[in-house]
């Protein structure tokens, strides 16, 4: 170990960029041994490691990097799985830049471990010599699971390693949620979703598709047949610009999704997935804004731009992602914010209307967004997608049955992950608003071990 002063820090490779915008296929290669083993070996091991306190999950970081190193798969792949329900998953669309890697010792000056890329190859290797997550064989009571994203998964995984049944409920024709529909292929191939989804059936998860809770579903029902609810539902209320004809552009979720319905072969609405041969502005600057313009680019889109109205080092996404986005030929216009999207006789989108802005420093040191006055200007485009962030939805279920919600309409939960309503939980981003697979992944696993301890003792 320490070998960070003999070995830099290389990053995974990438397929060509020529090759890679012409398909949906996963643009980074997996490590082999020798190159795993070397780049784990350049790790510190801090006696106080700032990338297992970075992690939401706490994961067992510089245990598992020294293992690779020592070429001890076995025990890594234990390890990485012990802490996380889909380390091959959370390798893959983790920001670490902003988290584990971020807060790496070696940052100063040598580079940091590319954590993310090792823990990817921990499992890939691992499942290639056919070592598995493991799970109880005997089960025995019985949990409700609202959702089947990363919350909802999360939790069925732990309650399965705890000897307890969980039965997921999703609303939609796939398991995953936005694993499934709202991360690219690019990024997260679908068959490493589901892969995982089916050890978690084969391990006696049960799952309804298609059933909407509230709706097809009363929620009684599950407060009768259950032992317990964990509801894991997402926010899935886009953010709106509040600008003029608003109504004439896409939401970023819609266009993500029917995409990638497309690319499955199921049915899907064409109006809000077709860019062909056509000038795509992304409005925002996170990590979904990314995804939308390099998913453009790949449906043969004439030109991509994402707009945001910070400057690029206040760009809330992935430095990983923006520097993808730029290689595949997206352009970046900053500093500008909308307010109006521009249309034709026939209603049709050929434009936004911007004013630019610039950011400015309080007395107090805080940041503030101005316009420029008389900056008003146009730009040219033909579909216009919002990628501004997520809201929690409203639900009668949850105020019919007791469960409280906070003014942003999140669901409060105390220490142990229980709603207002005993026996009911909830995690994830009904609970946080926006946030991280990561984090709702933590959520998932705290709740399933509230829920065990409740239920056997």
């Amino acid at each position: 170990m320490q070998n960070f002063i003999f070995n830099e820090r290389i990053e995974p490779k990438k397929r060509a960029v020529n090759e890679r915008i012409k398909d949906f296929r996963e643009i980074y290669e997996i490590y082999n041994p020798n190159e795993a083993a070397t780049q784990a070996d350049r790790c510190v091991q801090c006696g106080d490691p700032y990338c297992h306190n970075a992690c939401p999950l706490h994961n067992f970081i510089p245990h598992w990097l020294k293992t690779v190193a020592e070429k001890d798969l076995e025990f890594a792949f234990k390890i990485s799985n012990e802490s996380s329900p889909f380390p091959e998953i959370m390798g893959r669309v983790c920001p670490q830049d902003r988290l584990c890697e971020g807060a790496c010792t070696l940052n100063e000056g040598y580079g940091a471990i590319t954590i993310g890329a090792i823990e990817t190859f921990i499992s890939e290797e691992g499942f290639k010599r056919g070592l598995r997550p493991e799970f109880e064989e005997k089960l025995s009571g019985k949990v409700a699971i609202i959702g089947s994203g990363p919350a909802g998964l999360s939790c069925a995984t732990y309650l399965l390693r705890a000897g307890i049944e969980p039965h997921v409920f999703e609303r939609a024709d796939r398991a995953g949620g936005l694993m499934m529909y709202g991360i690219p292929n690019f990024k997260l191939d679908k068959k490493v979703v589901q892969r995982r989804i089916d050890w978690l059936l084969e391990a006696g998860m049960k799952l309804t598709l298609g059933v909407e809770v509230g709706k097809s579903l009363d929620f009684g029902e599950l407060l009768e047949n259950y032992d317990a609810v964990f509801i894991g539902i997402g926010a899935t209320k886009p953010r709106r610009a509040g600008i003029e004809n608003e109504e004439a552009g896409i939401m970023a979720m819609d266009f993500l999704t029917n995409v990638q319905k497309k690319i499955f072969g199921d049915p899907y609405d064409k109006e809000k997935a077709d860019v062909k041969e056509k000038t795509v502005v992304v409005i925002g600057g996170g990590d979904t804004a990314m995804d939308c313009v390099r998913t453009s680019i790949r449906e043969g889109a004439k030109k991509a731009i994402c707009a945001y109205r910070r400057d690029a080092a206040s760009m809330p996404g992935s430095r990983k992602e923006v520097k993808n986005a730029e290689e595949e030929g997206a352009e970046f216009v900053y500093n500008v914010a909308p307010t109006k999207i521009l249309l034709d006789d026939e209603g049709k989108v050929i434009g936004v209307e911007f004013v630019k802005t610039i950011s400015t420093t309080t007395k107090d040191g805080q940041r503030k967004l101005e316009i420029i006055k008389n900056s008003e200007f146009t730009m040219d485009a033909d579909v216009v997608i919002f990628a501004l962030g997520f809201e929690n939805t409203p639900l009668e279920f949850l105020s019919k049955h007791g469960i409280e919600t906070n003014r942003w309409g999140a669901i409060k939960v105390n220490e142990h992950y229980e709603t207002t309503k005993p026996g009911v939980y909830a995690g994830g981003d009904c609970y946080r608003g926006a946030h991280l697979v990561v984090t709702a992944a933590y959520d998932g696993r705290e709740a399933a071990k509230a829920i065990a301890k409740r239920l056997k003792g």
